[in-house]
Parts: structure tokens; C-alpha cells; sequence
């Protein structure tokens, strides 16, 4: 299944596999090289800020989180990529799907065991790269 939300210069959002958090994406540095946030150019940093800002208002049209979070971690995958969680006070609802954010006003984790079927993801991908188109306004 495709996830590229939208597509930029230096960067790339992909909509993350896990949707325990409705709308989390992956903004991914398109340098190979690039390890981490310190790695980055100036005009790399510029176009991230700018995403960060279109993301989160597109996140805050299409489905309304009450926080964000955003993590720079690289445990898993050594390459400069930020998480961006958005964060709900109360339960969504998704095309017929309830997502609960049970950790509000905490540290966010992975529930590995959670999965939604691909037709799910693709409107959650297709909805937030509407959303995105919007805030590029």
C-alpha cells in the first residue's frame, strides 16, 4: 500500500503504519546521509519547519487532535525522520472505526499489536493529503 501523504524538496510524509494515533505520519529526510536533526541543512531545517506547520494544520482540519507530539528518536531506523503524533483528549471516529488515545497527557507508545484493515489506511492517507493540498493554500 502506497503511504506517501505528500512529497516536498528535502523531505517526504508518509502516513506510519501504526494508526494507534489517528493521522501519526513519518516526515522523512530525502539525503541519504543524514543521520540526524543536527545533520540537517539550513534549507533542509526551513522546509521541515514549514511541513511541521502545513502537517499540523492539516492533522488539526482532518481530524481535530487536542496535542501534538514529535520525535526525533532513530533507535530503529538510523536516518534522520520525525514522528508526528497527534494526540487525543477523547475518542475518534473513522469511517466506522473508534480510535482511543488511552495515554493522553502522557509519553506516547506504540501499541504493536494495533492494526485497522488497508482500506482504512488509504482513506486516513487520502483524507490527510487532501488536508495537506488545503494548508499548501
Amino acid at each position: 500500500m502506497n503511504r506517501l501523504v505528500q512529497e516536498y524538496t528535502y523531505w517526504e510524509v508518509s502516513l506510519h503504519e501504526n494508526q494507534g494515533y489517528l493521522g501519526r505520519c513519518v516526515v522523512w529526510c530525502k539525503r541519504p546521509d543524514t543521520l540526524d536533526l543536527t545533520d540537517a541543512t539550513k534549507e533542509e531545517r526551513d522546509e521541515l519547519f514549514t511541513i511541521l506547520t502545513h502537517l499540523k494544520a492539516a492533522l488539526a482540519a482532518a481530524f481535530k487532535p487536542d496535542w501534538f507530539n514529535y520525535a526525533f528518536l532513530g533507535n530503529g531506523v538510523r536516518h534522520l525522520h520525525c514522528h508526528v503524533i497527534p494526540r487525543y483528549a477523547s475518542e475518534r471516529h473513522f469511517v466506522g472505526y473508534e480510535f482511543r488515545d488511552e495515554r493522553y497527557g502522557h509519553n506516547y507508545r506504540t501499541d504493536h499489536s494495533f492494526s485497522i484493515p488497508d482500506y482504512i489506511l488509504e482513506k486516513i492517507r487520502s483524507v490527510l493529503s487532501g488536508a495537506l493540498d488545503g494548508a499548501l493554500d
